[in-house]
């Protein structure tokens, strides 16, 4: 078994070479239609490539267009949510799907999913707050509160709940995110 650390083998190279050779044009467009920028598609694109290179064995990639595709779904999926963090966008509910295509905005499939995953990352990163943290975060964030409706809902001063805010904000883009 490879390590991620070891060098591919012949075998691993020349399957990802040969898997770019045929796939790599499409894989591009495929990151271009999901991400910002064609700087974000390149980058993305040479990230899946060195995944492919850390494959331990391709004797199970039994379909390799497949394979690439799952992995470049990964990747945006990853490239999605630190976007998510870093911009201090983030998504409470699952009402954010339904919000888009109200709006006429049609998502792919995989857009979708993508758009589910996330939403379930950040419930699951919620749930780790400590619960004060947590409402004060949902109170802002999702319900659109400010500062002082949110102390006055919650019997806090103002400064607590900035502290809280700014807190949670932290605990959330430090914590490790399921790929």
């Amino acid at each position: 078994m490879s390590h991620s650390n070891s060098k591919p083998s012949g075998a691993i190279t020349q399957f990802v070479a040969s898997t770019f050779r045929q796939y790599g044009l499409g894989l591009h467009r495929y990151l271009e239609r999901r991400l910002p920028s064609p700087q974000d598609a390149d980058d993305m694109a040479q990230e899946v490539y060195l995944r492919l290179l850390r494959l331990g064995d391709t004797e199970f990639v039994r379909e390799p267009q497949a394979y690439l595709y799952g992995v470049a779904s990964n990747v945006v999926r990853e490239f999605r949510i630190r976007s998510e963090i870093e911009r201090g966008r983030m998504t409470f509910d699952s009402q954010t799907a339904d919000d888009e295509v109200e709006r006429g905005v049609a998502l792919q499939p995989d857009e979708l999913a993508d758009q589910l995953n996330i939403t379930r990352q950040m419930e699951k990163a919620l749930l780790r707050l400590p619960p004060m943290h947590r409402a004060i975060l949902v109170l802002l964030k999702r319900d659109g509160l400010t500062y002082d409706e949110v102390a006055a809902r919650t019997g806090l001063s103002w400064w607590t709940v900035e502290k809280y805010y700014h807190q949670a904000k932290v605990q959330m883009k430090t914590m490790r995110w399921e790929r």
